[in-house]
């Protein structure tokens, strides 16, 4: 596995050579930190949504933890992403005024994120297609009108995140995320909010040392899926552009990756409306007992309770979740692990 032993040292280098230089031996070490780029010219998008569109919560499920290195939602009312886009790295800085929003864009991949302005806000998304056939949903949905569905049109950049979810709590995945992209990503392009970062490249993924990702938490398990993600990184953003459920069965190739890895994905990557997360530990309880009163609902009883909705399924338990009824807690919450202590 890349990385589980400890890297040979570089070969001093001459006087004259770059710090980016390879070492004779083809040995690259992965940086640790790298000083903060000149600002990059900045390009600006303007764009007017058809309807309502609120920032947060169209933007809000980007973001991993309140410390995420990638995401900032500031009192201003602006909204930073940093990204890593084909073209390279980006930032995005999205505000709206009077019915307007405004895209300004840092970096190489700065056009990118601005041609995919519309649709990160949704301009791909029919809240319309949505018919509620429970009072709670048509209720949330008409106290909630600007809410649409997101597509970034980035796999790695949702899919690893999603991976460090899995089977462990939030807050401990949003810690790995947190340590791994603030040492191993680079700062964000532009005149970003202060340490911010891109995710790093899959090549920076694939060169992570084994110890590295125990201090930030990671089990084996977890990891082992994220560098064979990343080996076929190139195979996986092409689903960007395929159907959700063809995208989906391409990501399930990679073992380590199941259904509601990849569900989680497509509700980011496609902003697609019927993606339901399954095998999640607390949505089938929450969906069930806001539908049928029944905290003890599994996966089948959720997804029957969701039918009607079908095709939309995912924007119901969106719309599920922002309504704020779910169940009192009747047991402590799971207890927060860190491998990395041992």
């Amino acid at each position: 596995m890349a990385g589980r032993f400890a890297p040979r040292p570089a070969l001093p280098r001459s006087p004259g050579s770059g710090a980016g230089a390879p070492a004779r031996d083809g040995h690259v070490a992965v940086p640790v930190g790298a000083p903060r780029r000149a600002p990059a010219p900045e390009r600006v998008r303007t764009w007017v949504p058809d309807g309502p569109l609120d920032l947060g919560l169209v933007l809000g499920p980007l973001r991993r933890g309140p410390g995420d290195p990638t995401f900032r939602a500031l009192p201003d009312g602006s909204v930073w992403r940093a990204s890593l886009t084909p073209a390279g790295p980006g930032t995005l800085r999205v505000t709206r005024r009077a019915g307007e929003v405004r895209g300004q864009a840092w970096g190489p991949g700065a056009d990118w994120l601005l041609d995919r302005l519309p649709e990160l806000l949704g301009a791909a998304d029919d809240p319309s297609a949505f018919v509620p056939r429970h009072r709670l949903l048509a209720l949330t949905r008409h106290r909630r009108p600007g809410l649409r569905l997101a597509r970034t049109g980035l796999v790695l950049e949702s899919l690893i995140p999603s991976i460090l979810e899995q089977k462990v709590t939030t807050g401990e995945a949003y810690r790995a995320w947190r340590l791994l992209v603030r040492k191993y990503g680079e700062p964000a392009p532009g005149p970003a909010p202060e340490r911010m970062s891109v995710m790093p490249a899959p090549r920076t993924w694939a060169l992570i040392p084994s110890w590295e990702w125990h201090r930030a938490g990671v089990d084996d398990k977890r990891a082992s899926t994220i560098l064979r993600a990343v080996r076929v990184a190139a195979r996986l953003e092409e689903a960007a552009g395929m159907p959700p459920a063809a995208a989906r069965a391409r990501w399930e190739l990679v073992p380590g990756i199941g259904p509601w890895t990849s569900a989680e994905t497509a509700q980011r990557t496609h902003g697609a409306p019927d993606a339901v997360t399954v095998g999640d530990l607390h949505l089938p309880g929450i969906v069930g007992w806001a539908l049928a009163g029944d905290r003890y609902a599994d996966d089948s009883v959720m997804l029957e309770l969701l039918e009607p909705y079908a095709g939309q399924r995912h924007r119901a338990a969106r719309l599920i979740l922002l309504s704020g009824k779910v169940p009192e807690r009747r047991a402590p919450r799971m207890p927060y692990g860190d491998i990395g202590r041992l």
